[in-house]
């Protein structure tokens, strides 16, 4: 189509942008393939873990990488040969807990060290630093001793207390230094209107600084689910104990039961996928905040 001008000459119209042609880069070739490589390395373990999870008995010992049959009663019968039920509800209760009580903790002491100059803060803070280089497995000769004492053990109240001492500092200082990067001035501009300080931070402060509190949450959540150590020197009952000590049971003095411990092991990783699919987007946030003015 062309339109008419004040001379009247012909000018075309001009039509929508061609697309740029796309020019093949070794580069970005090399890239892709390292990053597919890199994954695949990554998501192998997982592969098989699946693999020998929906592997029948008579197969264990084959040499074939996939099986003939895929037996998914496997998911079933682990469930009927262990306490694999009351396992995961222990770790649910102990995770769940753990990050309750660090959140609950950990939100007011950040918020107080970060917007209060008080005296001692740094060796507070320096303090908090020092906590994370203990190993709880150092601790694990008192803990037994203190809470046999006070007749804790096989107790998912004692998981949770423990979980929430060892990642307590992690959230305190990741949570003081996001909400000191907030401006305090949002929050005088709240207290102006009527807002209390308490208002302030719950309505303008909290909202701001959920990704650095969702980053605190998946932390805590995850060290709790894995931890292991503390949760087979404090409890010796087996519907008393934690998932990741349930599973080990499969492993016995003369014989593995390999199936069953890659079907539990498969159903352990579940609740923290989903939990991690449903506050991804947190996450990223959390991760570019502060990268664009």
């Amino acid at each position: 189509m062309a339109t008419a001008t004040a001379a009247g000459t012909q000018v075309p119209k001009a039509g929508p942008p061609k697309a740029p042609k796309r020019t093949f880069r070794p580069r970005t070739l090399v890239i892709a393939v390292s990053a597919w490589a890199l994954a695949a390395i990554f998501l192998a373990p997982y592969l098989e873990m699946i693999i020998t999870a929906l592997r029948p008995k008579e197969e264990l010992r084959d040499r074939t990488y996939l099986p003939q049959n895929l037996d998914w009663a496997n998911f079933v019968d682990v469930w009927k040969e262990s306490d694999l039920g009351n396992n995961l509800q222990v770790t649910l209760m102990v995770a769940g807990g753990a990050t309750l009580v660090v959140l609950l903790v950990s939100l007011p002491a950040a918020y107080y060290t970060a917007r209060v100059r008080y005296r001692g803060r740094k060796f507070f803070l320096l303090l908090v630093l020092v906590t994370q280089m203990f190993q709880p497995t150092a601790l694990l000769v008192g803990l037994y001793r203190e809470f046999h004492q006070l007749d804790m053990l096989n107790s998912v109240w004692t998981l949770i207390i423990c979980n929430s001492a060892f990642n307590l500092a992690f959230a305190v200082w990741i949570l003081t230094a996001y909400i000191s990067s907030i401006p305090k001035e949002l929050e005088e501009a709240a207290m102006v209107d009527g807002t209390s300080r308490f208002g302030a931070m719950v309505k303008v402060t909290l909202p701001l600084a959920l990704p650095g509190v969702v980053t605190a949450v998946i932390f805590t959540f995850i060290t709790s689910w894995n931890e292991f150590v503390m949760g087979l020197t404090l409890t010796t009952e087996p519907d008393k104990q934690p998932l990741t000590v349930g599973i080990n049971n499969f492993i016995g003095n003369y014989t593995v039961q390999w199936n069953y411990l890659f079907a539990a092991s498969v159903v352990a990783i579940v609740p923290v996928i989903i939990l991690f699919a449903v506050i991804e987007k947190h996450v990223v946030s959390g991760l570019t905040a502060g990268s664009v003015k």
